[in-house]
């Protein structure tokens, strides 16, 4: 499973360096963004993915490569439009757990300000 652009092969390292590689692609508010969008849908025009992100193409289009290139979406071009979707529906699984934490974590820290400040 070696990536050219990186060298990187999960046969090659422990699977924590495997894992962290991951969160390197899941590692910006833009690529979570897309990556909520697509999972609320089966796939995704990129025209949609422009207005929800606010990006210009450009930008989007480097941020769908790294998602490419972490396994975590794929694309079909049909026409003239590029369609993208989710490349396991773990991603979603994934993504929700995150969201599961942060709201824990949120409310254990906003308890502890609370009880901090009285």
């Amino acid at each position: 499973m070696k990536s050219a652009s990186d060298g990187f092969s999960a046969e090659d390292h422990p699977l924590y360096e495997v894992k962290a590689n991951l969160f390197k692609g899941l590692s910006h508010p833009v690529r979570v963004r897309v990556l909520e969008v697509l999972a609320a849908s089966d796939e995704v025009p990129v025209t949609e993915l422009l207005r929800d992100t606010g990006l210009e193409a450009s930008h989007l289009s480097q941020h769908l490569a790294v998602l490419r290139r972490h396994n975590l979406v794929t694309g079909q071009r049909r026409g003239s439009q590029v369609y993208y979707r989710l490349a396991y529906p773990q991603v979603a699984d994934l993504l929700a757990a995150a969201r599961s934490l942060l709201v824990d974590v949120l409310e254990t820290t906003r308890a502890h300000l609370t009880t901090v400040s009285r």
